[in-house]
């Protein structure tokens, strides 16, 4: 089952909801036992810790890529039980190849919290600073972004590359570090639940 996590405020927190990033009604086609003891199964990533989970769909529930599930602690309608986190290295190649969608998915709708980052990252060190753990994201543009901020925060992703010149592309970089985080072995993360 799904660890629990306390947040910044103390309580615990719990995925809500899952996007589906791979479905396999016959379970994993490589595992052992005969095919007809096989029981459906369910990769998918949660919207606000960014777990990996894998899934137990209900009997008889037929789900689709990008298709966003309740998984949380009330009556769920298409999950009977969360399985367990799952490691980036055990994605099939149809959700790995779909966890880019999904992310794209979660960023749009918590750009808020993606916007806050921006505004209220601090450093890690004395030499460096988590917006540095940003793919793309060097010194200079590092400095030019906590200026801009300094004056008045940012109110969306597409201000923060209006504002900063010459930065990549912002929600590209929360993408390309939330992959990096999946994929395991950072020191520092600043999406992913570890």
């Amino acid at each position: 089952m799904e660890r629990e996590h306390k947040g910044s405020r103390g309580h615990k927190e719990r995925e809500e909801f899952a996007i589906v990033l791979d479905f396999l009604p016959n379970g994993y086609p490589f595992s052992e036992g005969s095919s007809y003891k096989k029981k459906p199964i369910v990769q998918a990533m949660g919207t606000k810790n960014l777990t990996l989970l894998e899934l137990a769909p209900k009997i008889g529930v037929f789900l689709q890529p990008h298709e966003k599930v309740y998984i949380g602690e009330m009556k769920r309608e298409k999950i009977h039980h969360i399985i367990r986190r799952l490691p980036f290295s055990k994605l099939t190649p149809t959700a790995k190849s779909e966890l880019s969608y999904a992310i794209d998915q979660i960023i749009d709708e918590n750009e808020d919290k993606f916007v806050e980052f921006f505004n209220k990252a601090r450093p890690l060190t004395t030499r460096m600073h988590s917006l540095e753990l940003l793919p793309g994201m060097g010194k200079k543009r590092m400095w030019e972004l906590l200026d801009e901020r300094e004056e008045k925060p940012f109110e969306g992703l597409k201000e923060v590359n209006e504002r900063v010149k010459l930065l990549p592309h912002a929600k590209d970089m929360v993408k390309k570090r939330i992959i990096k985080e999946l994929e395991g072995e950072e020191k520092h993360y600043l999406f992913v639940r570890p």
